[in-house]
Formats: structure tokens, sequence, C-alpha cells
């Protein structure tokens, strides 16, 4: 007569927290706070020397040189020289400049201190003379790695894990202000590294901790110097009518449209950057010529700034809302396209990150539509900057958030529609991806 063979018993898990009950966690979170200060203090110079680039090249250096105002045609030199520059620094400097911004943000750790000179190096360039990129991958980047160098001078013996969870903490406090609230910073890196269960407990707790001393620091610091604290803010927000019918379609429409936007923007780069790195220097810098042939053209042909193609945009969200009135629905259409051909141009090969450009693009599609019957303007605005945001990142999460804080008040009002044109956005962009492509972009992380 057969045996039943006997069960196999069953084992408690491990206790997932126990790491967090230990005096060496307590040793990684003072040391987290204690490191937050000079990270955050670095990040807050490094988005104020960008700031004082921008005005250098844009405002001061054509007066120096006898223009009563900027040329139209200006951002084109300057943006062929920031090109070759650039690719200098992405081909002679370890690191490559940082990580390539046409693959989208992916979590690939602190890098070593010796690619830190470039990495910051060439975001500079690219944020400071207008190329169409956010500084969020720059601080990230420069945020942990160095954490991890000056963790490593502290502690010689330090472990893979706390390495890990030290640099986690330096780009949470570099990034805490940037997004407007070092909530959206925690969700964003949280969401990039695909942090869950009983892990991202563990690694959120320093990571808050870093985020919010970084906060106080750059509140702190714009006060003290009276330069502000270049977080995502906005003015006057329209108000906003509560969700109905016509509104939810409105959120199926512009779920699919930023979709297959946002597609064909990263194919577009990806494409692009296959083609720079066969000569990185000279296309570089025939990209930085492209940027800025965009920003002349949109200009000469609106009457517009050309500033509006440059740069990631963020400070052009809140005049975008409050003064739409003054664009026609034929300007809206043409800095769509000239900002997009941009940001695709300025992803294949300088350094920077994709938030920002996507949130703009996306903001002036939904302002666009709005002069359609059945979509108010705010909820447009903030569909659009939603819809977009995931299609280009594919943090879902993060992207309603970013829609729906940056309004304040009327953001929760419009969240319902939010969500449901990041859910749409979001599953349509994973149907147009091809299987083998990585979360973070169309193809993985290559170095």
């Amino acid at each position: 007569m057969p045996t039943t063979p006997p069960a196999t018993p069953v084992t408690a898990p491990e206790d997932p927290y126990a790491a967090v009950r230990t005096r060496k966690y307590a040793g990684l979170l003072l040391m987290a706070a204690v490191l937050g200060v000079p990270v955050s203090a670095i990040a807050f110079g490094f988005l104020a020397l960008v700031s004082e680039l921008q005005s250098l090249t844009y405002t001061e250096l054509p007066k120096a040189l006898g223009f009563e105002a900027t040329p139209s045609w200006w951002p084109v030199p300057l943006l062929g020289v920031a090109g070759l520059l650039v690719g200098l620094v992405v081909r002679r400097l370890p690191g490559g400049g940082g990580h390539r911004p046409a693959e989208g943000l992916v979590s690939t750790g602190a890098p070593p201190a010796a690619d830190l000179p470039g990495i910051v190096l060439a975001a500079l360039v690219s944020l400071g003379v207008g190329a169409v990129l956010g500084p969020e991958a720059p601080l990230i980047a420069l945020g942990g790695g160095l954490a991890v160098w000056a963790a490593g001078r502290v502690k010689r013996d330090l472990a893979p894990d706390a390495r890990s969870l030290v640099g986690a903490s330096g780009s949470f406090a570099a990034v805490s202000a940037l997004l407007g609230s070092p909530l959206l910073g925690a969700f964003l890196l949280m969401e990039v590294a695909g942090l869950a269960g009983p892990m991202l407990g563990v690694v959120l707790v320093p990571g808050l901790l870093s985020a919010g001393i970084g906060a106080l620091i750059f509140t702190g610091l714009g006060s003290w110097t009276g330069l502000g604290t270049y977080s995502l803010t906005l003015g006057e927000v329209p108000p906003a009518a509560s969700p109905d019918a016509a509104g939810f379609g409105w959120a199926l429409v512009l779920g699919v449209a930023a979709a297959f936007a946002g597609a064909g923007i990263r194919r577009l780069s990806l494409a692009l950057q296959e083609r720079v790195e066969r000569r990185t220097v000279v296309a570089t810098a025939v990209m930085g010529l492209v940027v800025g042939a965009l920003a002349l053209v949109y200009a000469e042909t609106s009457g517009k700034e050309g500033s509006e193609v440059l740069y990631s945009g963020e400070h052009e969200l809140g005049h975008l809302l409050s003064a739409s009135a003054e664009y026609s629905v034929g300007a809206l259409v043409l800095l769509i396209v000239c900002k997009s051909l941009a940001y695709c141009a300025s992803l294949s090969c300088f350094r920077g990150g994709p938030v920002f450009p996507a949130m703009f693009v996306g903001a002036v599609g939904g302002v666009a539509l709005s002069h359609l019957p059945g979509l108010p303007l705010t909820a447009g605005f903030a569909m659009g900057v939603g819809a977009m945001c995931v299609a280009m990142l594919r943090l879902p999460m993060t992207s309603v958030l970013l829609a729906t804080l940056l309004l304040g008040r009327e953001g929760l009002t419009v969240m319902p529609l939010v969500i449901v044109a990041v859910v749409v956005a979001y599953v349509v962009t994973l149907r147009l991806t091809p299987a083998s492509a990585d979360r973070g972009g169309v193809r993985p992380e290559a170095g």
C-alpha cells in the first residue's frame, strides 16, 4: 500500500523589516540626514548656475555685442557651438556625460565619482544654452554620486546595500524641491527604481528624510540668496469645472493621442541617437543647429519668443495657462511641432532629463484642444500634462501627481479626468512598445 510522503514543513518568512530595527540602519539614517545638507546645497548651486548661464548666453552676451535685443537667429550659432562642446565632453570625459535622455529615466545606480565632472559639464552646457531638456536626470546622478563618494570617505568598508541606500538618499535630496514637493520627487524616484513591498519602506524612510532636509535647504538658500527655489510652480490657475461625460470622452482622446505622440518622439529620438553616436562631436553640433533653427522658425512664423521652443518649458507652463487667450490655435500647433522636434533632437545627443519638456508638450496640446467644444482649459491642460508624461516616462503614479498637485485645489477637481487620461495613455503606450523594450525606454540602458 503506497504511503503518502510527509508534508514539507512551511517555514515562516524572514522578517523584511529586521534591518530597520538594527543600530546599523539608525546610523545610515543619520548619515542620510547629514549628507542631505551638502548634497541639496550643491544641487541648488547647480540650478542657480544653469539659470545664470541662460541669462548670460541669451541676454547679457547679445547686449555686450551691441544688440538692443536678442536676435531671433541667436540660438542657431549658440546651440551649434554648445553641441560641439557637449559632443567633446561625451566623447572624451569618463562616463559619456551621463545617462542618454532618449532612453528615458531608468535606475542605473549612483555613478562613480570619476564620472561626475563629465555629467555636470555636459548638463551645464546643454541646459545653459537652451537644449530642450530638464535638470532632473543630472541632479539624480549628481546627488547619488556625491552621497556615495562622501559616505565612502567616512566609512571605507560600506556594504553594497548600504551604498545603494545612501546613493538613493542623495538623489532624493538633490531633486527634493525641483518638482514643487518632496513627495513628488520621492514618487518619481520610487517608480523609476521599481520599489515595492517591504523594500519600499526600508529605502523610503532615509530617502524621505533626505528629501525633507533638501527641501528645507532649498527654501532657506532661496530666501537667503533671493534666487528662489527653482521649483515647479504655477501662478494663477483658472477655475476648473466638475468632470462630466464630455470631459471623460476627451480624456480618452487625449490619452490615445499622447500615447501615439510619445511613441513618435521616442522612436525618432532613438533613431537620431543611433546616428549621432557614429560621429558624436560633429553630429551633436548639427543637432544643436537643428534645435536653434526650430526656435528661429517658430519665432519668425508666430511672432512669439523663440525661447518657448528652447529650454525645458518648466518656467513657461504658468504663462501658457494664464495667457492662453494670447495664442491662436495655429500658433499652438506650430509650437507643438517645433517643440517636439527640438525635444527629439535634444534627447538624441544633449544631456538632461525628459520630464519637463514632456509636460510642456502635453500642456500645449491640451490647451490647443480646449478650443474645441466640451473641453475646459484647466482640464485640458492637466490631462495633457499627465498623458504626455506617462507616454514618455511610463510612470503612471508620478504622472497623475505631477498633473494634479501642480494645479493646487483645481487639481483635485480634475483628478478623475487626469487618471483616465493617464491610464489610457499608459496602456496604449505599452501596446505600441516592442515586447523587448525595458520600462524606462524603447531599448535597454546601454551603460
